[in-house]
């Protein structure tokens, strides 16, 4: 069976798009922890998709803020999100502070059935060019994502640090300081 390549756009969340953005979480989020073998974590699985929703609310009520978010649609379905704003607890209690003024490029979720069809890169090159076009140089981002972690090592290099052990035996936690403009060219 053809599947018909449909047409993603890329564009700025707006209220529309809170429901269709809330699913994607509810499915990507559980769906990134089976794959990494943590399916005995449903606290925290609901924490990170409870916190995910606040987050996207809380870039609709303020939109001059320091939040911004950017979605993937197919059709009128978003299939994907990405997100930049402050640094977040984890990045600033790992490097001891050190990056807290660095904005944080993060909430990448794909819907599964959306995955490996250059979606993600899609949303980071359209993230990228919003911040270069808003004068931002600098960015970071994190993972204890191991599948994550292979993808940011080859398209971001090694990592500024890198925190063993941090969600478990075995579990590392790694971070990312980059240039915007060292990954993708704007002019």
């Amino acid at each position: 069976m053809d599947m018909e390549i449909k047409k993603v756009q890329i564009k700025a969340l707006t209220d529309q798009d809170l429901l269709t953005a809330e699913i994607v979480f509810e499915t990507a989020i559980p769906d990134a922890f089976i794959k990494e073998g943590l399916t005995l974590m449903d606290e925290d699985i609901q924490n990170e998709i409870s916190n995910k929703k606040q987050m996207l609310s809380s870039a609709l009520e303020d939109q001059n803020g320091g939040l911004r978010f950017l979605v993937a649609k197919v059709d009128d379905q978003v299939v994907g999100t990405i997100s930049f704003g402050p640094c977040g607890t984890d990045i600033i209690s790992c490097t001891e502070g050190e990056l807290s003024g660095v904005g944080e490029l993060g909430s990448l979720y794909i819907l599964p059935d959306f995955q490996n069809q250059g979606i993600g890169s899609a949303l980071i090159h359209e993230m990228l060019k919003t911040l270069h076009d808003k004068g931002i140089e600098k960015f970071c981002l994190d993972s204890g994502y191991k599948r994550a972690q292979k993808r940011w090592l080859r398209k971001f290099g090694e990592p500024y640090k890198v925190v063993n052990d941090y969600w478990g035996p075995g579990y590392e936690h790694m971070i990312w300081l980059c240039k915007v403009n060292q990954f993708t060219p704007f002019e």
